[in-house]
């Protein structure tokens, strides 16, 4: 591999949660900011629609500068389904952390020319 592509590998991962409430994104997006830099500075706010709806958390954090602090196991309340998409190398070192913090079942994984998507379904240890 050339110096000049390794330049160009691309370090932000865009980390998606799903059927998930707000405390359970927030343990997730935690673990996730203790380690990286969030790239996009919003954190979940309370749930606006009354009664049954999908929500989905996302925020993109950017690998290059990763291991800021070691990280813990962290508690859910209910399993958490994750899509991690971004270049191969960075869905593979937050796959990696997320597995220090939680147990990691890998549901999927799809790979293209430059990216990946990871689906994982996250619960506490």
């Amino acid at each position: 591999m050339s110096d000049v592509y390794d330049l160009h590998i691309d370090t932000d991962v865009t980390v998606q949660l799903s059927d998930c409430c707000r405390e359970d994104a927030q343990a997730v997006f935690d673990v996730l900011d203790g380690v990286y830099q969030r790239e996009d500075m919003t954190v979940p706010g309370p749930q606006s629609a009354p009664g049954p709806a999908v929500t989905v958390w996302t925020a993109t954090f950017d690998t290059a500068g990763g291991g800021r602090r070691e990280t813990a196991p962290a508690s859910l309340t209910a399993p958490v389904g994750v899509t991690l998409t971004g270049g191969y190398h960075a869905v593979d070192a937050v796959e990696k952390t997320l597995a220090v913090a939680f147990d990691v079942r890998s549901m999927q994984s799809v790979s293209g020319d430059q990216e990946t998507e990871a689906r994982l379904l996250l619960a506490s240890r």
